[in-house]
């Protein structure tokens, strides 16, 4: 009997220490001038987008052996920070998005999927690797604005990938967002859920858990049109998070400036905003026109002018903030922008190199970009149909279902690619 006291007590003492470990201030990324820091020391990055994480995650529709696999490639690859869905919603009607989402109608949540973002989160710990939670979409692959939208009663979400619909149907369905009160009050409320979780995997509340990095807004919000009311959105939203978790930092999850002023972001302005950390970026040569591979090197060289002066007006922003920057998107397709999984990748190691070498020379400098994830890691996973949207029962990959299959996302087999990756992040880890 005594020995079971013992055990017991030895017990208690342990959870108690592991959750002190936990909510202790020194173990989350903090923010100091144009820097990351935990615990008072440089925090910078190479890191990926896996958005898939929390669906392979989940234990019946899920695949944990893959996950754990893929995170394992991840580590050995140096990578030390993920961008991950926190959220997802669609109702059975739902196209172009995932199945099965979180939220499967207001306020209604798929416990499974939950679970899978547990057991996610917990394996990046195991991992020394932190998260950045995207809470929203301004595009319909997670669902997003626009399933808010529809289920606050805007009608039809007009699906630009149908061919009886524009992009810019969708652009002036989806920007609705920002003054539609009933979508924004159903966002809330799941923000408000999710932040408030406790993970089921090891017991750690999600505020207390430094596995998270960050809480992000959005994927790629826009105002275009909307300007003063996306601020307004900005604002309030982020102030929101804060109330609701102090340990944690909060970005928006933008382009920054992405193809012009007609699609109403402001790097500068959007991020004044005094509860939004730090600055995020993404490039997209080949969605934005600049460059396709297979076009001349003249077209390349173009393209990297274009990209010379989007980086410098991002650092700009961010020194006038005094805010880190991330480039937290970027990519671009197999070579002659071939679909074919075993299409060569030259352009593609032609872009990574050129712009993880910037990113390794700004962390090297002590410049204002601290962290890279590029997009995205594909891993084991291969799409069923390449160059084809996603359906329901094919395997989640690093382009997500609203895009062609095979597109951007990077496989466990692409060696080169893999290769440049590593070295940069070995490099910057050893910093």
């Amino acid at each position: 009997m005594k020995k079971y006291i013992w055990l017991v007590v030895v017990a208690m003492y342990v959870l108690a220490g592991c959750k002190q470990v936990s909510n202790d201030d020194n173990y989350f990324v903090k923010v100091k001038n144009t820097a990351f820091v935990i615990n008072d020391q440089p925090y910078q990055y190479v890191g990926a987008n896996y958005w898939q994480g929390m669906n392979l995650g989940a234990p019946r529709s899920g695949d944990r052996e893959r996950l754990i696999k893929e995170l394992d490639q991840l580590q050995a690859m140096g990578i030390k920070n993920l961008r991950v869905l926190a959220a997802s919603e669609a109702d059975s009607a739902g196209r172009y998005c995932i199945h099965p989402a979180v939220q499967q109608a207001p306020g209604v949540y798929n416990e499974e999927v939950l679970e899978g973002l547990d057991f996610f989160l917990n394996e990046m710990s195991k991992r020394d690797m932190k998260a950045v939670m995207v809470l929203g979409n301004f595009w319909t692959w997670s669902g997003g604005f626009p399933q808010y939208l529809n289920w606050a009663g805007a009608g039809d979400i007009p699906y630009p990938q149908d061919e009886e619909h524009s992009w810019t149907e969708f652009v002036d369905y989806s920007k609705q967002f920002y003054t539609n009160a009933k979508a924004q009050e159903m966002m809330n409320q799941y923000i408000e859920f999710i932040v408030s979780r406790t993970n089921t995997v090891n017991g750690i509340n999600y505020t207390d858990d430094p596995t998270i990095m960050a809480w992000q807004l959005s994927n790629e919000p826009r105002g275009y049109d909307q300007v003063e009311v996306y601020q307004q959105w900005i604002s309030k939203t982020a102030r929101l998070i804060k109330q609701l978790d102090s340990n944690h930092l909060v970005s928006i999850g933008s382009e920054g400036n992405a193809t012009g002023p007609w699609d109403g972001i402001n790097v500068l302005e959007d991020n004044r905003v005094e509860d939004v950390d730090y600055i995020t970026m993404h490039i997209w040569a080949q969605n934005w026109g600049w460059y396709t591979p297979g076009q001349p090197d003249s077209v390349y060289q173009e393209a990297i002018k274009k990209t010379e002066a989007y980086w410098d007006a991002h650092v700009a922003a961010a020194k006038e903030l005094n805010k880190p920057l991330v480039l937290e998107e970027f990519g671009i397709a197999r070579d002659g922008a071939s679909f074919d999984v075993k299409a060569s990748t030259t352009s593609r190691d032609q872009f990574y190199k050129y712009l993880l070498g910037k990113v390794e020379t700004s962390i090297e400098s002590e410049d204002v970009v601290c962290g890279v994830n590029f997009w995205s890691y594909t891993g084991s996973g291969r799409p069923p149909r390449p160059g084809e949207y996603w359906q329901l029962g094919d395997p989640f990959i690093g382009d997500p279902p609203h895009e062609l299959q095979g597109w951007y996302g990077v496989y466990d087999t692409d060696t080169t690619t893999i290769t440049i990756i590593t070295d940069v992040a070995t490099t910057v880890n050893k910093l």
